[in-house]
């Protein structure tokens, strides 16, 4: 429940964007966020100690995600970017529900332009198991790619390698290779990356599909978004400035939370896409012991 002062909530411009995600994936979103809106303070969620989320039960997804979202809420964000996919097809109608006067940006599988760049038809979606089996996946196939054939896989392996800071070489090639096996037998010609750890993975995905298969996400399209939904609010930082020719590099303004004790890989992964040296802190107390098995079938 919502406490009085939640409720008299009132946002700032000055105040910082969270952005949110099950692990280090929703990184991959905060640097085209650093791109298109340079002069926002960010504060970065990994749910690391909780991850996957993709094989969880959805019941457990909502609760992780609302708590996240109470976290950030209590350090007075003016918007929330849900960079994930399962959360977003989740737990989206929670989280607005919980948070009605904060803009919130949801995640989806760029199915819409994946249908529009296709040449034969044939578009290939990699996602976690919660989103490539959703409802919500398969309603936006019936609006975006009509006449289009859609083909999507669950590939919580690769979740967990990108969580453990594998991000190329000739193992996790090998494992693109087997969980989009049905995707390149179908002859797609475009791959829609529908979960944000696996932009962190693009090379060895590109190198997997060879140079005949285009490999799209979703990253620059939420981040335009965001400034849209901050722009509309008149949240704007910096209201006369536009997006950036590069990623402008996280200072200490930005904030790295993650829920494992340890810390190591998320630290690994987040100083490798994001160019500078990421000292992320622990958010204890958060974790909740999941009801199945976590580790995905080999």
């Amino acid at each position: 429940m919502k406490s009085e002062r939640d409720e008299a909530r009132r946002p700032s411009a000055d105040a910082p964007i969270g952005v949110f995600d099950t692990g280090v994936g929703g990184l991959t979103i905060l640097r085209d966020l650093l791109r298109e809106l340079p002069d926002e303070r960010y504060i970065y969620f990994g749910d690391t100690g909780n991850c996957p989320y993709g094989v969880r039960p959805e019941h457990e997804i909502r609760q992780l995600a609302l708590a996240i979202a109470d976290f950030l809420a209590a350090r007075q964000v003016k918007l929330m970017v849900v960079a994930c996919n399962t959360i977003s097809v989740v737990a989206r109608s929670d989280l607005r529900a919980r948070y009605p006067d904060i803009p919130f940006v949801v995640t989806a599988p760029p199915v819409k332009p994946a249908a529009q760049l296709t040449r034969v038809g044939k578009v290939g979606v990699a996602a976690t198991e919660a989103s490539a089996h959703s409802d919500y996946l398969h309603s936006l196939i019936a609006e975006h790619a009509q006449g289009v054939e859609v083909y999507a896989v669950g590939c919580p392996r690769l979740v967990l390698l990108a969580e453990a800071a594998q991000l190329e070489g000739p193992d996790v090639e090998a494992t693109i290779r087997e969980d989009i096996a049905p995707l390149l037998d179908a002859g797609i010609d475009v791959l829609a990356l529908g979960c944000t750890h696996f932009p962190a993975l693009r090379l060895a995905f590109e190198r997997v599909v060879g140079p005949d298969v285009q490999v799209i996400d979703s990253g620059a399209a939420i981040a335009r978004r965001a400034r849209f939904l901050l722009t509309q609010a008149d949240l704007l930082a910096a209201p006369a400035s536009g997006p950036a020719t590069e990623a402008r590099l996280p200072d200490a303004t930005d904030e790295f939370w993650r829920t494992d004790a340890e810390g190591v890989a998320f630290d690994h992964v987040a100083s490798a896409l994001l160019g500078v040296d990421v000292r992320s802190r622990y958010a204890a107390g958060m974790i909740v012991s999941p009801s199945v098995s976590l580790t995905p079938a080999v």
